[in-house]
């Protein structure tokens, strides 16, 4: 790296002014197994609500962490101790969510948690009543998929998109109520999760090469210049060579014959451009 050399306000000013904020995010859940849409359902609490008036009730999330488990491996050389990593961990987040007027979003949270450890229903077993026991579901009944963390700007040009993968609540924290002062009554949950993919993971943009953080406009740039020769120069997609045809019957059975609305057509190809009809012919 070379010296550092005095700059310009102008010159610095371009990269300082355009930087995120904090406040612009969005949390969307969805992928709930249809047991616990069931049970949330039986809550008052539907998908729709979950997917779409929560993400505005959502006021406070992180975007993930993770990190690599390692160990230590000694006497490859002599007197250096390596480290090795062998396991990726992810940090566990915690959300705040305003608590509307009808109390859904507080009863979602208490609802999905409930949902994990009340497999003693099928026993009949009444919370009322002593000797009452809790049994735990299989994971992928309270476990979702589709949960995601949009980072985005106000001009909504860019953005970065968290999808969680296993994720579920582990906890729900108490919530003070006072006569003090008014406040807005807020829900704290933290969620655990299996793993995360950063960038767009639905099957859209997987389609269109543009998943998982890749530019979309390399995936362009690529398909749109034909670098991966999978068409031929006019966009067509190539067909199979036959050798019994002459020069200019490869040219039209290549897909590579326009019309030229002259009287006459135009047969295009790399490095030739010749007319039919016309008379004449030219070299590119």
């Amino acid at each position: 790296m070379a010296r550092p050399f005095p700059k310009k306000i102008s010159q610095i000013k371009p990269t300082l002014s355009n930087v995120a904020q904090t406040s612009h995010f969005a949390v969307t859940f969805g992928g709930f197994h249809p047991n616990l849409s069931t049970h949330l359902k039986r809550k008052g609490i539907d998908n729709r609500y979950a997917q779409e008036k929560l993400s505005l009730l959502c006021c406070r999330a992180s975007l993930p962490g993770s990190g690599y488990a390692t160990a230590d491996v000694i006497g490859n050389y002599t007197g250096v101790a390596e480290k090795f990593a062998h396991t990726r961990t992810f940090v566990q987040m915690s959300m705040d969510f305003y608590v509307d007027d009808d109390y859904k979003s507080m009863k979602f949270l208490e609802h999905w948690l409930e949902f994990m450890s009340n497999g003693s229903s099928f026993d009949n077993a009444d919370p009322l009543k002593d000797g009452y026991y809790y049994r735990m579901r299989y994971p992928n009944q309270y476990k979702c998929d589709e949960t995601r963390i949009v980072k985005f700007e106000r001009d909504y040009k860019n953005y970065l998109e968290y999808r969680f993968i296993g994720m579920f609540p582990i906890s729900l924290d108490a919530s003070t109520v006072s006569y003090e002062g008014s406040r807005v009554l807020k829900a704290t949950a933290t969620f655990n999760y299996d793993r995360h993919i950063a960038g767009r993971s639905r099957s859209v943009d997987k389609l269109l090469k543009r998943d998982k953080n890749d530019e979309p406009s390399f995936a362009e740039q690529v398909r749109a210049k034909n670098l991966d020769r999978r068409d031929d120069i006019n966009g067509f997609a190539q067909r199979p060579f036959d050798e019994n045809l002459d020069s200019i019957q490869r040219l039209i059975a290549d897909g590579r014959f326009l019309n030229s609305g002259s009287g006459g057509s135009t047969i295009i190809s790399e490095g030739i451009s010749a007319a039919s009809g016309g008379g004449g012919s030219r070299t590119a």
